[in-house]
């Protein structure tokens, strides 16, 4: 806030650059996350969940894990709703085990950014998973 004589007034943030709202930057989002989870940087991969499990319960759901590769199925469409901008992209998702199975899996993520509101931070106006919906495919589909 700005103090003007005795009055407050709001500051407005900065607009978000319109790379970082667009939805390729939530893409990005999502394949950093596998990234990371690729090269077990767990750390990183934990941190683009808002609200997220426990960090232990969330490197132990990878344990067996030694790669993963994303594919985005079709473009996202971002709605808002209270102050928010929702993304739900859909997904398919390629694992390969330790052991050397793999596993396949379909859904959607949804991400979510605050809208450039009076006292959001740069880190909120930022994309982060929200949630992910996503079930096994039998291998070869």
């Amino acid at each position: 806030m700005l103090v003007i004589g005795l009055a407050l007034v709001a500051a407005e943030p900065p607009p978000t650059p319109a790379r970082e709202s667009s939805v390729a930057a939530a893409r990005d989002v999502v394949r950093d996350y596998y990234a990371a989870v690729s090269r077990r940087d767990y750390r990183a991969a934990y941190a683009l969940w808002h609200g997220a499990q426990s960090y232990a319960h969330f490197r132990r759901g990878y344990a067996a894990t030694r790669s993963v590769k994303v594919r985005f199925l079709e473009a996202g469409t971002p709605e808002g709703a209270a102050g928010s901008i929702y993304l739900d992209l859909p997904v398919r998702v390629d694992a390969v085990l330790r052991s050397g199975a793999q596993q396949h899996f379909v859904g959607h993520y949804i991400l979510r950014r605050v809208n450039d509101v009076p006292g959001s931070t740069a880190a909120q106006r930022r994309w982060h998973i929200e949630s992910a919906h996503l079930k096994p495919v039998p291998a070869g589909r």
